[in-house]
């Protein structure tokens, strides 16, 4: 079982970057494995993932298809997601004013019964660093 966290600035408004985070539509834009996520009623998400041969065990790359969910738990501030499996997966996003005006502060809290610390680690990096570049990119 593990519990990861980490945090990045972005240049965007704290009120932008909630939105952008809140609109399931964007996920693809900043997961990169995600090649769709659409609303599925309620806090329901369908999503496709592409996964290579070097992610899964069996013959080649596929496209997955799933269910996860994310809702609202303090308008502008917190969201929580998650995804039904063997490894419950389930986190918070956080956002919070920044240090300086026009900027947020983004944390991200990960729970999940996998225990392969460095790769979650390195795929919340990634993760954060492709939300800080789509949602800056979208405000261009």
């Amino acid at each position: 079982m593990g519990d990861y966290d980490n945090t990045i600035t972005v240049d965007v408004p704290p009120a932008r970057l909630f939105d952008y985070l809140a609109d399931v539509r964007h996920l693809p834009d900043y997961m990169p494995r995600l090649t769709s996520a659409k609303p599925a009623g309620g806090d329901k998400v369908e999503v496709t993932a592409h996964l290579e041969d070097k992610d899964t065990p069996g013959p080649g790359d596929q496209d997955v298809e799933g269910e996860a969910w994310i809702h609202v738990l303090e308008q502008g501030k917190t969201l929580e997601w998650g995804a039904p499996g063997p490894h419950d997966y389930h986190g918070k996003l956080h956002v919070s004013p920044g240090s300086s005006e026009g900027t947020s502060t983004l944390e991200v809290e990960l729970h999940t019964e996998r225990t392969e610390g460095g790769r979650v680690d390195d795929g919340l990096r990634e993760t954060l660093q492709g939300i800080k570049s789509a949602v800056e990119r979208a405000e261009r």
